[in-house]
């Protein structure tokens, strides 16, 4: 996908964007003829920012991911990103026959790292997300949580400037996604990643987010956008992030009446 680029102070170029999406729409063929997904949608993932995507089920947050993944295509308008974005799913995605870091070390391999270097990366990777020691571990030895680790570690192993990240927390319990919350936040700052976030938890993309970017439901068109201007470290049960929600949640109900209403 190609990159904007604009000289720096010191007279190198850095990219005006993590990801820019413009005029998107798209459509899928259905019994009763083309539905649209998405409807005309500009946003752009400044690099470092942290965006989380917010609606009903169905709205299409999924989709938009998945078209800046480069895994479909729109059927309008145009994606950019500042190279190859790195997809996180819901479900962790790992390899069973292989051990946590052998599925590090994969994603190493397929970047073109050499083999004498790859054990040494995917260790620091998991010491990265508090794993240290978990190398030869069995993903049935690993917790959900865990499992959720090491597919963020292999997603980081990628080297991409971009992660995509799509409800990666949802099937886990509330403690333990919570933690998971605070772990993503202090990577995200430590590695300076550009993240875009899908949830349909209003309360997880106010503590995660900078922006919270809020979907209308069929066809999802960005019905409104918030900036998170709450300080971190941030808790799930703090007044500023469940006043914001409480306000969002409203936004959110009244798209929901309105689809409901057609």
């Amino acid at each position: 996908m190609a990159t904007t680029l604009a000289k720096a102070a010191d007279g190198t170029e850095a990219a005006t964007h993590a990801a820019r999406i413009e005029h998107v729409s798209k459509s899928f063929a259905g019994p009763a003829g083309q539905q649209l997904v998405l409807d005309d949608i500009t946003l752009d993932v400044a690099p470092g920012e942290f965006v989380t995507l917010l609606g009903a089920s169905g709205c299409g947050k999924s989709t938009l991911l998945n078209l800046v993944a480069g895994l479909d295509r729109p059927t309008s308008g145009a994606i950019s990103t500042d190279g190859r974005p790195a997809l996180m799913f819901q479900e962790h995605a790992l390899f069973p026959w292989l051990t946590a870091g052998k599925n590090i070390e994969l994603a190493l391999k397929l970047r073109g790292v050499a083999k004498d270097e790859r054990r040494g990366r995917a260790e620091e990777l998991l010491g990265l997300v508090r794993l240290k020691g978990a190398h030869g571990k069995r993903v049935h030895e690993l917790s959900g949580g865990m499992r959720q680790r090491v597919a963020l570690a292999r997603a980081i192993a990628q080297e991409s400037k971009l992660l995509l990240m799509d409800e990666p927390f949802a099937a886990l319990d509330a403690i333990t996604r919570d933690v998971l919350h605070d772990e993503l936040t202090r990577i995200w700052r430590e590695t300076q990643l550009s993240v875009l976030f899908v949830t349909h938890n209003v309360r997880e993309a106010v503590r995660l987010a900078q922006r919270v970017v809020l979907l209308s439901s069929r066809p999802g068109r960005i019905a409104r956008e918030w900036t998170v201007d709450i300080p971190h470290p941030r808790r799930i049960e703090d007044t500023a992030v469940a006043e914001l929600s409480v306000e969002i949640t409203e936004e959110l109900r009244g798209e929901i009446r309105r689809h409901g209403q057609h």
